[in-house]
């Protein structure tokens, strides 16, 4: 099984930027993409952002596209999010997770989550 810890949320005012990793542990030697979702209040979780093994290829949902960015460094076994010109409808917990792609959308490849990061923006 593999571990997720993410960290770097935050309160941060609109406008502003915050980086948020995904430390993972355990079988991560099977190469996996990996991705970013978020949960707001009263709202399901969501596909934020994920990266290929290679850190070749990156997507992103519409709303986030050309603000933030995913990376990974994969001797650390860690996945980032740049997160720039945050938005108040941005507020929400981040979680990583292994990703897979369904047709046109990325789905969450492990069953389980990490406890997620808190990010707050405010206006």
């Amino acid at each position: 099984q593999v571990q997720l810890v993410e960290s770097g949320g935050g309160l941060v005012q609109a406008g502003g930027s915050l980086r948020l990793s995904c430390a993972a542990s355990g079988r991560t030697s099977l190469g996996y993409a990996m991705g970013w979702f978020r949960q707001a209040p009263g709202k399901e979780r969501e596909f934020v952002a994920a990266i290929t093994w290679s850190g070749g290829n990156t997507y992103y949902a519409d709303s986030e596209k050309g603000r933030f960015t995913i990376s990974r460094d994969n001797a650390k076994n860690t996945v980032y999010l740049q997160m720039n010109s945050l938005k108040p409808e941005d507020t929400a917990v981040y979680y990583c997770n292994g990703v897979i792609r369904g047709g046109n959308s990325w789905n969450p490849l492990f069953d389980y989550w990490g406890q997620g990061t808190q990010v707050t923006v405010s206006s």
